[in-house]
């Protein structure tokens, strides 16, 4: 049963998202919680090693979560169900392209879904990035400012700008995953000392 449901969330997941990988973060974000696999802290670890293995995102996102909940069945199903639907809507494409590609309509519903993606995108920045910034900072009774004085907070931040400013220098991407996950490994070590 639970490899079903697997599929069928994950083939959900894959077919109502346009855009790729990080467009698919609030319905694997809605998902994978609604349904218990796995809290949000959880899910954002996932996302990171998920960024940071070989392979596209989703397709990675959904065999560790597959994994995670049901083994080494649960990471086959749940993969096999995100990428069928691309596989299926891909076929029909290449079929019907050359047919629709100067179709006024095509050209509107493709000019109509990328402002949804890039909304869809933000969201998944906002929600990864209040959970990587402020783990614990937001209460149902008000506002913490416990993560101030948080180092888990101060190296998110820096590894944030540090990042963001060699993203911008146009430093390869690969650089930039190793440098964070150094940064990472050298404040876990320190992390688990301090406590």
């Amino acid at each position: 049963m639970i490899l079903l449901k697997l599929f069928f969330t994950f083939f959900k997941i894959g077919l109502f998202t346009f855009g790729g990988g990080y467009a698919m973060l609030p319905l694997i974000e809605e998902e994978v919680v609604r349904n218990g696999w796995m809290d949000t802290s959880d899910l954002v670890n996932f996302i990171a090693v998920s960024e940071s293995t070989p392979g596209p995102f989703a397709v990675n996102v959904s065999t560790y979560v597959g994994c995670e909940v049901a083994g080494v069945l649960g990471s086959l199903c749940a993969t096999l169900g995100v990428i069928m639907p691309s596989f299926i809507v891909i076929l029909v494409v290449a079929k019907c392209f050359e047919k629709f590609k100067s179709s006024k309509t095509v050209k509107g519903c493709m000019s109509g879904l990328k402002p949804a993606v890039i909304g869809l995108i933000a969201n998944a920045v906002i929600s990864i990035g209040r959970t990587a910034f402020f783990p614990e900072s937001v209460y149902p009774n008000g506002i913490s400012i416990a993560f101030v004085t948080d180092l888990a907070f101060y190296v998110s931040l820096v590894t944030f700008v540090l990042t963001a400013v060699l993203a911008l220098k146009k430093v390869h991407p690969i650089l930039i995953i190793c440098l964070s996950a150094v940064i990472g490994i050298v404040c876990g070590y320190a992390l688990n000392l301090q406590m």
